[in-house]
């Protein structure tokens, strides 16, 4: 599955024709999405991504890499040019067995982007016929016509005057219903989409980040906590790590410079911190992604296209989709096991909050699946209610490290596996990343007894069908935490249990 940080914009919606009379409006439409399908696999002939601890990683699926895209939002984007079009990802077919000694991996051939229904009305019943006059006293039919024509005209001005009139005379029971309470008195229940978006706005940001040679772009962030933490996708905030400048822009207009703290280029998330930060920050209550449920209700924050503060709802339409993504412009793969939604999210959302329906957020923003890059002559991709998200448990221990250490942990098994496109699981190759050991000597994998040539096939109950799928799926635990492989040999299928290692820094 192809996926860009955002994606292909879709082609507006035929005008519709003029609405035929009948005895009441129409019912509203809501158009609703297809989950998707299974992920297809990854390229054949693609180079391997090294997990051990050599410091090198996996290297990119080749172009068509099934589960695969660009991220939400392109850091590349002039700010002042929400719609410009980032880089594409490369193209072409990489056949190595072994990976590149580099780390982490550059991006798929394949990547994702940085990333309602209408309503129809009829007509409002059948028009008004005029009754004919009556037999005889011509000159009377005219006169009541004319008092017809009198009252109609005063109707707009004197109707409010003649209703309470009418009201004060009227002995009979009246029809009339009036409101309670006016316009400006409206409450609206937690829990409904306009109060979970209330809550949770004044707590996010629109990023801003520009490297020294002037290049950036927009993206979002959520309060992380009272100190002025900003938690935020590391394509968002990759241009400005060297000397680059960073900004945080509230709701309310009061911006703040920023600095980065840390940012973790695999995993694809990166703290800034607010210079000067106000006393009254609201940090977002994070919830459990790992009690997420297909079907549940999302809301999403951000600034697509530069719109801040635009917020799109929509569900959970999978869990655990295993994504690699790039922001198409040379910088290394960021892999996921991503939770899937169909709210609207766009070239600008990465790195904003993905709220459940109590407003407790369940992820951040990060890649959006695309039919093809470009759309409404902006070459930039847009929605197609596809995107996908960092599950916030994940996030969390990440940006926790990223504030203590400033440094990113990895977790291991002490092997370089095969990016080739199969569907039977993730392969261990028959030699590692600069001429090094394909099992890491001593390392996690070895001591369970995994061989060159093994082929993974499960993560305790998470099947697996590629190099990536396992990537993601590791990068779920920390260091230390034990899981059990299951793999095949000659044939054959063996368990074992393995406890994962650790490496810090993405180089």
């Amino acid at each position: 599955m192809s996926t860009e940080n955002e994606g292909t914009a879709v082609p507006p919606a035929p005008s519709a024709p003029p609405p035929a009379p009948v005895d009441a409006p129409a019912a509203s439409a809501h158009q609703g999405y297809a989950a998707p399908g299974a992920v297809p696999a990854p390229p054949a002939g693609a180079p391997a991504a090294d997990t051990a601890a050599h410091g090198t990683a996996p290297q990119p699926p080749t172009a068509g890499t099934a589960a695969y895209g660009p991220r939400d939002s392109d850091p590349n984007q002039d700010p002042a040019s929400p719609g410009a079009t980032p880089a594409g990802p490369p193209a072409g077919a990489h056949a190595s067995s072994a990976p590149d000694a580099s780390w982490p991996p550059p991006p798929p051939p394949s990547t994702p982007s940085f990333g309602d229904g209408g309503a129809g009305h009829g007509g409002w019943g059948s028009s008004y016929q005029q009754p004919a006059p009556r037999n005889g006293g011509g000159g009377r039919g005219r006169m009541i016509a004319a008092v017809l024509v009198a009252a109609l005209v005063a109707g707009g001005a004197g109707g409010g005057l003649g209703y309470t009139l009418a009201k004060e005379n009227d002995s009979s029971d009246s029809t009339t219903v009036s409101s309670s309470t006016s316009g400006g008195n409206v409450k609206r229940e937690p829990g409904t989409v306009a109060a979970v978006a209330a809550k949770a706005l004044p707590s996010t940001v629109t990023i801003e980040a520009e490297g020294r040679s002037g290049e950036g772009g927009t993206g979002t962030g959520f309060v992380f906590d009272k100190q002025g933490h900003i938690v935020t996708n590391n394509h968002v905030v990759a241009e400005a790590v060297d000397g680059g400048k960073v900004t945080a822009t509230f709701p309310n207009g009061k911006k703040y410079d920023a600095e980065v703290v840390g940012h973790a280029q695999g995993y694809d998330v990166a703290v800034i911190k607010l210079n000067d930060a106000p006393s009254n920050l609201n940090p977002l209550a994070l919830g459990n992604s790992d009690e997420v449920a297909v079907g549940d209700s999302t809301i999403a924050i951000g600034a697509p296209f530069g719109l801040s503060n635009t917020v799109t709802t929509g569900i959970i339409s999978a869990k655990n989709r295993p994504v690699a993504s790039s922001d198409g412009n040379g910088s290394q793969a960021s892999y996921m096991s991503a939770l899937q939604t169909d709210a609207s999210i766009n070239p600008g959302n990465s790195g904003g909050p993905l709220l459940d329906a109590q407003g407790n957020v369940i992820g951040i923003n990060s890649a959006i699946q695309s039919t093809s890059n470009g759309g409404f002559g902006t070459g930039q991709a847009g929605s197609i209610g596809l995107g996908f998200a960092i599950p916030i448990n994940q996030a969390k221990y990440v940006a926790q490290e990223l504030i203590r250490t400033g440094k990113p942990v990895y977790a291991k098994i002490g092997a370089s596996v095969s990016l080739e496109e199969t569907t039977g699981g993730a392969k261990i190759t028959e030699q590692g990343a600069g001429g090094s050991e394909p099992v890491d000597p001593g390392g996690p994998a070895d001591k369970a007894g995994l061989q060159p040539g093994d082929v993974i096939t499960k993560l305790d109950d998470r099947v697996i069908d590629s190099g990536p799928t396992l990537i993601g799926e590791i990068w779920t635990h920390k260091p230390g935490d034990e899981v059990t492989i299951t793999y095949e040999r000659d044939g054959k299928e063996r368990i074992t249990e393995l406890t994962l290692g650790s490496r810090v820094g993405d180089n």
